[in-house]
Formats: C-alpha cells, sequence, structure tokens
C-alpha cells in the first residue's frame, strides 16, 4: 500500500509542478522602473534619466518624491511634463513618467555616485530606485539615418516624399541638421514626420529617435530615368548619409495652338470657314487616344478632321483640321470658340477668336439696293423739280 502511495505521488508531482508554474500569483504594489539604473554621465553635460511610477492593483494616492546620494556641486532636477515637480499621482495599474534631468559640474572627478528615487505615500506606499551614475570620458557623437521605402516611382508631376529615421545613438542630446543634394533643379523640403512646417534641423534627445520627411520634387521636363539624391544629417562633427532614388517615369503633355501661333480667323454668316490647328507633345512619353472637340455658339457647328489621334509621339506634331459654320442669324462680330484635346491623362485647350462678317453677295445685293433707290429719288426729283 505504501508503495502504491509514492507512486501515485511520483506520477502527480509533474503535474502539480506544472500547474504551479502556470497560474503565478498576480503582483500588486508600487514600482519604480528604468530601463539602464547604470549609466555612464560626463562632467559639465546635462543627461536626462527616465523613470516610470508603476501602480500594480493599488488604490491611487500622492506619492512625494526625493532623492538621496546626490554628490555635493551635482543638481538633480525631477521634472513631470517638463515641469519641476514633488509629487505624482498613478491611477491603477497605469504608469507616470518622471524625468531626472542630472547636471553634472565640470569639475567632477571619474567615479561611481549612488542616488536613491523614492516615492513614498501615506497608505504605507513606498518604492525606491537606487541608480548608479558614473563619471566617464565624452563619447563622440554618432547619428543614423534609415528609410523603409528608400526608391519611388512616379512621373515628372509627382511629389518624390521618404519618411526617414534620423537616431541620436550618443550619450547627450543634439540638434541634428537636415540637407539634400539631388539633381540640377531638383527640389528637396524637410518637415516632421507628422507636421508640415518645413524644417531645416530637428532637436533629439539622447538616445532616441525622431521621424522626418523629405519631398523631392523634380522639374516637369525631366526625362525618364532613376535619379539619386543624396539626404544628409550632422550633428557635432558626426554625419550619417542616405541615398534615395526617384524612378521618374515618362510623362506626356499636350499643347494646343496653330501653325503661325496666331488664335484668331474670319469666318461668314452661314458659311463653313477652315482652319489648322497643330497639337504638340512636349513631354517625354507618347499621348495616346487623342479627341478632338470644341464650344462654340448657340447654333454654329463645328468638325474636326481628323477626329481622333490615335498617337502623340514626344516632340511630335499633329495638324487638325477645324471647319466652323457660324448660323445663319449670326450678327456680324467677334465670337470665340474653345478648342479642345483630350487625351489618356493629358489635355490642352485654346481660345479661338472668330470674327463674323456678312457675306459679300449681300453686300452687293445691299449695294444694288442702295444705287436703285438713288436712281429713283433722283428720277423723283428731276420730274417733280420742274414743275
Amino acid at each position: 500500500m505504501r508503495r502504491l502511495i509514492a507512486l501515485l505521488a511520483l506520477l502527480l508531482l509533474p503535474a502539480v509542478a506544472a500547474h504551479a508554474q502556470g497560474d503565478p500569483p498576480g503582483m500588486k504594489g508600487l514600482f519604480l522602473l528604468t530601463d539602464f539604473p547604470s549609466q555612464t554621465v560626463r562632467a559639465g553635460e546635462t543627461t536626462t534619466i527616465r523613470v516610470k511610477v508603476n501602480n500594480a492593483g493599488l488604490m491611487p494616492e500622492p506619492l512625494a518624491l526625493s532623492l538621496a546620494g546626490v554628490p555635493q556641486g551635482w543638481k538633480v532636477d525631477m521634472l513631470g511634463g517638463g515641469q519641476p515637480v514633488g509629487s505624482v499621482m498613478v491611477g491603477v495599474n497605469q504608469d507616470v513618467t518622471v524625468q531626472l534631468r542630472v547636471e553634472v559640474p565640470k569639475d567632477a572627478k571619474p567615479g561611481s555616485s549612488n542616488i536613491v528615487l523614492s516615492a513614498k505615500g501615506q497608505q504605507f506606499q513606498q518604492a525606491t530606485l537606487p541608480l548608479t551614475l558614473t563619471v566617464g570620458t565624452e563619447a563622440p557623437a554618432k547619428l543614423s539615418l534609415k528609410s523603409r521605402l528608400p526608391s519611388l516611382r512616379g512621373t515628372p508631376r509627382s511629389a518624390f516624399e521618404y519618411t526617414l529615421t534620423v537616431g541620436n545613438d550618443s550619450g547627450k542630446d543634439l540638434t541634428v541638421a537636415l540637407s539634400a543634394q539631388g539633381p540640377a533643379n531638383f527640389q528637396s523640403t524637410f518637415t516632421e514626420g507628422y507636421g508640415s512646417n518645413e524644417i531645416s534641423s530637428i532637436p533629439i534627445e539622447a538616445g532616441q529617435t525622431k521621424d522626418v520627411k523629405v519631398k523631392v520634387t523634380p522639374p516637369r521636363d525631366v526625362k525618364a530615368g532613376d535619379y539619386p539624391v543624396l539626404v544628409k544629417v550632422a550633428a557635432e562633427g558626426a554625419t550619417a548619409e542616405l541615398r534615395v532614388t526617384l524612378q521618374v517615369s515618362g510623362q506626356g503633355r499636350l499643347a494646343l495652338s496653330t501653325k503661325d501661333g496666331r488664335l484668331s480667323g474670319e469666318a461668314e454668316i452661314g458659311k463653313a470657314s477652315s482652319y489648322t490647328l497643330v497639337v504638340s507633345n512636349d513631354g517625354t512619353a507618347p499621348v495616346e487616344e487623342v479627341e478632338m472637340s470644341g464650344t462654340v455658339p448657340a447654333n454654329w457647328k463645328i468638325e474636326f478632321n481628323p477626329k481622333t489621334i490615335a498617337s502623340v509621339a514626344p516632340n511630335d506634331k499633329k495638324d487638325v483640321q477645324v471647319s466652323v459654320t457660324p448660323a445663319d442669324k449670326a450678327i456680324a462680330g467677334d465670337y470665340v470658340a474653345s478648342f479642345r484635346a483630350n487625351g489618356r491623362g493629358e489635355q490642352a485647350s485654346a481660345d479661338f477668336r472668330i470674327t463674323v462678317t456678312t457675306s459679300t453677295l449681300w453686300g452687293l445685293v445691299g449695294i444694288g439696293i442702295i444705287a436703285v433707290a438713288l436712281l429713283v429719288l433722283l428720277g423723283a426729283v428731276a420730274r417733280f423739280g420742274r414743275r
């Protein structure tokens, strides 16, 4: 019987141990946490240490903050939200961040100092955090520069925008200058990661990173191809560089005019008049399926020949005949007709002034009527004048 009980105990022991390991008891209390409780500081400089005050399942109450062991001549300020604080209140299962701004005097000797941060409440809640700060030699500044998408594709009309991550891998805060060098007539501007204001530099705290955006705009007449732009960050002798690439595809650009550049002509009432338009492509890619259209005054007629152009190659021109017929009841004077060329993603338009005159035949008829009227008048004068 004893052997059977011992055997069962041996069989059940692993299961009990596994259950105990899988269900640890919940932790409650007040904690002070920092990523680096032991770090190096430099004489004559200021170091910022971030500390989290964590409330794990306790009732919230004001917690008085205090420091002990601060070396003579050192200055340590406790900041919350950028302002000096003496206490904090942390919600249940929440954190509050406190910054310790440590100013080390210039004449501080190398060595280690132990500083203790305490947080104490009225209900016996208390936590301490020992910090070891070692005065060491100054390390050189160091920067990093990265981008997840260093190559973008677009047309000459695109704005190429790259998101960059600038890292301050130094032990002190830096103001980082931003610059970009690209091909001639390429424009580059920097903005903060979530802002719209243009910047030329950005402050980055020690050991931290910030996102910035650089927008590169190529000239409209740029040819298709790959164009590199060198982005550079610099601070206190440290530099970092990153090459981004603009993959510019071809872009057509339509223009509409006449052979002599004169956008005016004449027409007679009720009679068709023909003009020659020139459709040109000043871009770097063909423009496909260009359709001609126009707007003329009411009751006028307009026709294009050809109505559709299959393709206009870069630096090529196509002639189009447009026939405009003023309405039979049009009044002599100046009118405006609008001509348009629409292709895939491209369009061009031109306003054409048309001076409408009456028909020459009607002028001759008018002259004849006037002549007949004069003859009748002269005959009447001659006949009645003798009396």
